[in-house]
């Protein structure tokens, strides 16, 4: 899927077994994927970031071909600060301290998180269609609760919205594909499939279930604890010009409260940007970290 210049590994954390490919020469560039996918989302975007960079795509905790670590009551092992320190374990382990970092959807939010809890490790990150998660919950509203309903739905307790899933995955996760992205957006069948067995488990179902209950609990105390820290690496921001976030937020305002110095803007497409626009979010990571 990302071809010969990329090899398979496997990464045990002190939380959690992390499944990835990596590949390429240069400064090392981790990709972190959104919901409800695995690291084949950056399968468009990952060869040509290769020629310049060392590429590092791995499955979230909870996601893919990782493992999916039993939770805990506060939902803490899969706060955004445990899916960092994954991160940070990971790049280690592959023999990178320092390195660059680009997130979509919850991949996003880890990024987030790991450069406030992590600021010696990312040099530069990038985020993708996402406002704060701290400014998405504290301003939420009808328009808010009807377009990310599925933020509310995750959180219910008691295997509710597992059970729901459960009774027909591929539909749910197919829809959400649909739903998000611009209209006309096409995704690769074959993809598709892997997304489809890679969620499709019991076990899966509630890990990312649980990566949104951790959003709506622990994450906003950890966010709420460094309400006054801001992100010091320079700061990409990326979004869909099709999408929520754009017709919701004004989305470069929001990051520009979190970080000291942010850029970036819309391209013409819905949610799932590396998979709708590849050649732009290629050229614009390309330009981005390697001026920095």
């Amino acid at each position: 899927m990302f071809g010969d210049k990329f090899q398979k590994a496997y990464v045990e954390t002190s939380g959690a077994g992390i499944n990835l490919v990596h590949g390429g020469e240069g400064k090392p560039l981790l990709l972190l994927h959104g919901y409800p996918e695995t690291h084949a989302m950056w399968r468009l975007t990952a060869p040509e970031l290769a020629k310049h960079f060392h590429v590092v795509c791995m499955d979230l905790r909870g996601y893919g071909d990782s493992s999916k670590p039993e939770s805990t009551s506060d939902h803490y092992t899969y706060s955004k600060r445990a899916m960092a320190g994954d991160c940070v374990e990971v790049m280690e382990a592959l023999g990178f301290r320092s390195f660059y970092v680009a997130g979509h959807d919850r991949g996003g939010r880890v990024t987030h998180r790991m450069c406030l809890d992590h600021p010696d490790r990312v040099r530069a990150a990038c985020v993708m269609d996402i406002a704060p998660t701290h400014t998405m919950f504290k301003t939420a509203e009808k328009n808010f609760a009807t377009g990310y309903y599925h933020w509310f739905f995750l959180i219910q307790p008691d295997g509710l919205p597992e059970r729901m899933i459960g009774c027909d995955p591929e539909y749910y996760l197919r829809e959400k594909l649909g739903r998000w992205s611009a209209p006309g957006a096409v995704f690769d069948e074959e993809t598709v499939k892997e997304y489809v067995r890679c969620f499709g488990s019991p076990e899966a179902i509630h890990a990312s279930c649980e990566d949104y209950r951790a959003a709506a609990t622990i994450d906003l105390v950890h966010d709420e604890s460094d309400f006054e820290k801001r992100i010091e690496c320079p700061l990409l921001v990326l979004w869909g010009g099709k999408g929520f976030v754009h017709r919701t937020y004004d989305v470069l305002a929001t990051w520009r409260e979190k970080a000291i110095d942010v850029r970036g803007g819309p391209l013409d497409c819905g949610h799932f940007l590396p998979e709708e626009k590849p050649e732009e979010v290629t050229d614009g990571l390309l330009k981005f970290f390697s001026s920095i």
